[in-house]
């Protein structure tokens, strides 16, 4: 792992690693929320319950959820650009983002839970919710490194 500690500034909780893989791999699984559970670092995805196979600009997807209890959220595409970057939120508009970048030997990923448009930013503070999107996020940067290779 490139960076194995999430960084908490203002209303953003961000942490980075590389894989070996060219963004466009990365970014196939990024971009499918049929998989997402394949990757969730923070154990409360389960599935996709709808959405396309392939995400674009203004998609909306479904998931089943369970932090306790099951549930389930409904997330759109808010930011989009191919193989670089791609951003969704759900209702309390806190935005999930992964930025691609290439470089030598693999993808540098960028994982960004931005919750600064949130209006229960508060409650995210109040509780301690961005600590544990910390961990989630490495978490999630761990898995990816599982998935697609460290650098050699």
């Amino acid at each position: 792992m490139n960076d194995d500690h999430a960084v908490i500034d203002g209303r953003t909780v961000t942490a980075s690693t590389v894989v070996a893989a060219p963004p466009a791999e990365v970014f196939a699984l990024l971009a499918n929320p049929h998989r997402h559970h394949e990757f969730d670092g923070s154990g409360t995805v389960r599935g996709a319950t709808s959405g396309p196979q392939r995400l674009a600009l203004g998609d909306r997807f479904g998931m089943d959820m369970k932090i306790t209890l099951p549930y389930r959220i409904t997330n759109r595409v808010v930011e989009f650009e191919q193989d670089r970057l791609i951003g969704w939120c759900h209702p309390a508009k806190a935005i999930w983002r992964y930025e691609l970048e290439p470089v030598d030997g693999g993808t540098r990923i960028t994982e960004t839970f931005d919750y600064a448009g949130s209006p229960v930013a508060w409650g995210i503070e109040l509780f301690g919710m961005q600590k544990g999107n910390a961990k989630s996020i490495r978490d999630t940067l761990r898995r990816l490194v599982t998935i697609f290779g460290a650098p050699a």
